[in-house]
């Protein structure tokens, strides 16, 4: 899936200079592939040792120069639903070098405003992503928080309309709880890699698929297994 550009079309992906940074983040993106398949057993140790991968993350910064990012099919899907959805507050669980964000705030900048709050753990990560945003003119649509996401979204405002969940897979649960209660009903909530991590992300799909949380999801079968969930509410949503 990718979007085309018509004379027309107002937008902000398709303006040139963001085509043009993203056309280049996704393709340094794909270069960092091999980069990332030779950190895994320095992950993959660590986690035989009964470390948590944001422990492995936060001790090493095993990932902090490595891309770890959305598909361009996946940040246009994300654009998509965002702006189907008419979402004004976004937050982004796992900002790395941005471009997902880009992508969100493009939408929330087409929706006639709002904000992405999203959070990065590494500050070198934090640095770039904000420049990043500076240069495709989406800095004032976005405000990227540095620390633990745990810490960082806990002042988030209600109501949320979107929430993408793109960090480390055993902070999924712990973020979304955080989250859920400033979700406002028909919210959604998408989370990246679930067929990557698997196992690792399977309580999480049961949950959202339960049909017990207030969840309706089904796990799309783009680039690593996108969840994609609606949120019909459970009686404790922050209304809008």
């Amino acid at each position: 899936m990718r979007t085309h550009p018509s004379p027309l079309s107002r937008s902000t992906l398709h303006r040139p200079e963001v085509r043009a940074l993203l056309d280049r983040l996704h393709a340094d993106a794909r270069r960092d592939v091999f980069r990332f398949a030779k950190k895994i057993p320095t992950v993959a140790t660590s986690l035989l040792q009964g470390k948590r991968l944001s422990e492995i993350v936060a001790e090493k910064g095993t990932m902090k120069d490595v891309y770890i990012s959305v598909s361009r099919e996946q940040g246009e899907l994300l654009y998509l639903v965002a702006r189907s959805i008419g979402a004004r507050r976004i937050v982004e669980f796992g900002t790395s070098f941005g471009i997902s964000t880009i992508y969100l705030a493009a939408a929330v900048k087409d929706n006639g405003g709002g904000v992405v709050v999203g959070t990065e753990l590494d500050e070198s990560k934090h640095r770039v992503a904000t420049q990043h945003l500076a240069e495709a003119g989406l800095g004032e649509f976005a405000d990227v928080r540095l620390g633990d996401a745990l810490e960082t979204l806990r002042d988030v405002p209600t109501p949320v309309d979107l929430v993408l969940l793109d960090g480390w897979k055993d902070l999924y649960m712990p973020v979304l709880d955080l989250l859920k209660p400033k979700l406002r009903r028909g919210a959604v909530v998408l989370g990246d890699n679930i067929h990557t991590f698997k196992k690792a992300l399977a309580p999480f799909v049961e949950r959202m698929q339960s049909g017990r949380d207030g969840f309706v999801s089904t796990t799309l079968s783009l680039a690593d297994g996108f969840e994609f969930a609606y949120y019909e509410g459970d009686g404790e949503e922050a209304q809008g």
